[in-house]
């Protein structure tokens, strides 16, 4: 029961990285230790996982696909995807440059204890530390789409996005931001339960993730310390999103008039610029920035300390 409640409250911390932009709850999974885990309960869904669900073989299916550690860490996701959706709508509205300040500490500190993971650095993996690093920023830096809520356009952001969510580094909310749809999906959809909007995600999402998590653990397998390399640039990249201090630039049509969503304007992208004033909202933005960097220290030292205390 301890380790299922672990995974539960880790499931959480997923799915909070999940709903903010720029935030990876791949990075989460990875740091808290269950991403090579979660990776490989997804690709079990396969033929035989299907023979064995349909002809009543429950233990064996639940034996395969690691189905209760799913059925725990998902619903730790869904939580707080469902509970927090309006928590962070206000957040980000109200206190911007505290919510940024503390993701910002934590996945800065993330940056190192993913790279420390990497057994050998050489020549190779340098360079792919670099230039994903390089593909993050880039990213980053790309003008959103407009809103699209046509079922084709959905279901490919249910695929890209699900794919992003579990890549450390990439977050998918950020993805969609970049697809148009963040505020359609994440915000609106959730909070007003529109099923017309979820459905089409949905679907892209879990075909996307088990034909994806084939495709990632296979090169997770095969080439572990390039790949985190990669991963680890692409955390260290994203850090220009989540920078606290940053101005908000809004969607715009093709003549260059805001678009408004229920008469609010729509936030495309943020630039990030200097601290204007260094007031006590700065220095309590850098404490909060510094107990993100706790905070994932702490996670680290308990997850070591857990993994030293496994029997053998």
């Amino acid at each position: 029961m301890k380790e299922y409640i672990n995974y539960f409250v880790k499931g959480i911390a997923v799915g909070v990285a999940n709903i903010i932009p720029g935030v990876s709850g791949g990075t989460i999974a990875l740091i808290t230790g269950i991403f090579e885990r979660l990776i490989d309960a997804i690709k079990s869904f396969d033929l035989v996982a299907a023979k064995l669900f349909f002809t009543g073989k429950w233990k064996a299916f639940a034996e395969k696909t690691d189905f209760y550690f799913l059925l725990t860490l998902f619903a730790g996701i869904a939580l707080a995807i469902i509970s927090l959706a309006r928590v962070f709508d206000y957040l980000f509205r109200d206190y911007p440059v505290y919510i940024w300040a503390y993701f910002f500490g934590l996945v800065l500190a993330s940056v190192y204890f993913v790279a420390k993971t990497i057994d050998r650095w050489n020549f190779v993996v340098v360079l792919l530390f670099v230039l994903g690093t390089a593909f993050a920023v880039f990213v980053s830096m790309i003008n959103p789409a407009s809103e699209n809520s046509n079922f084709w356009y959905l279901f490919l952001c249910g695929i890209v996005a699900i794919c992003s969510m579990i890549l450390p580094g990439l977050s998918g909310s950020f993805v969609l931001i970049l697809m148009g749809n963040y505020q359609l999906v994440a915000i609106q959809a959730i909070n007003g339960r529109q099923f017309s909007i979820l459905i089409p995600v949905a679907l892209g999402a879990i075909i996307g993730l088990i034909a994806f998590s084939h495709i990632l653990s296979w090169v997770f397998k095969r080439y572990k310390d390039q790949t985190i390399a990669v991963l680890t640039g692409f955390i260290l990249g994203s850090l220009n999103v989540l920078w606290p201090w940053k101005i908000a630039e809004y969607l715009k049509d093709a003549s260059g008039g805001l678009i408004l969503k229920h008469g609010k304007k729509v936030v495309a992208r943020y630039a990030s610029v200097l601290p204007g004033h260094y007031d006590k909202v700065f220095w309590f933005a850098v404490a909060i920035m510094v107990l993100g960097i706790i905070s994932i220290t702490v996670i680290e030292l308990l997850a070591g300390k857990e993994e030293k205390n496994k029997p053998e």
